[in-house]
């Protein structure tokens, strides 16, 4: 199973098992849609339902299934939360997930393998693709100038780059 990383156990909250969140997705509420959740702690995964959860000052606060106090709760403390990807709604033509991404062949113009695509940063402007391979490369996610083409079938991203570019 694909999973797809939205956020993280960030801290306790009250005495009745409840979590606070920090969440990756945008709006960060958007992390309450999905239930299941996948949590990743210590090398292990386990699988835990959504109860309820809310917005709480700036974040996000959640009860899970089976989390019925303050000590269970702890023991979640910085777990990575995940969701399988064929939870997630597909995307629009042109627009990928991250998840989706990681793990493809960059090749420019020339068919000349740049590195595989190891992690995305986001920047504002736009996101960015580090690529591993020879040397690590950062290449601007920019479609149809930069990026000419992302053939997921295929795995392969062909690029408008210049191998000797950093």
């Amino acid at each position: 199973m694909t999973r797809v990383m939205l956020g993280r156990i960030s801290g306790l909250y009250g005495v009745r098992g409840w979590l606070k969140v920090f969440s990756y997705t945008r709006p960060i509420t958007n992390i309450l849609n999905y239930s299941p959740w996948e949590l990743y702690q210590q090398g292990q995964w386990q699988t835990l339902a959504v109860s309820e959860g809310q917005v709480h000052g700036k974040g996000i606060i959640v009860r899970l299934e089976t989390i019925q106090d303050r000590d269970q709760a702890a023991q979640l403390q910085d777990a990575e939360i995940a969701v399988s990807r064929s939870q997630l709604p597909s995307t629009p033509e042109g627009e990928y997930y991250w998840a989706d991404l990681i793990g493809l062949t960059v090749v420019n113009r020339e068919a000349i393998t740049l590195g595989q695509v190891a992690h995305l940063l986001g920047t504002g402007a736009n996101d960015v693709l580090v690529l591993k391979g020879e040397r690590e490369r950062l290449i601007p996610f920019v479609l149809d100038q930069v990026i000419l083409n992302v053939d997921l079938v295929q795995g392969i991203i062909q690029v408008d780059w210049d191998q000797d570019f950093e």
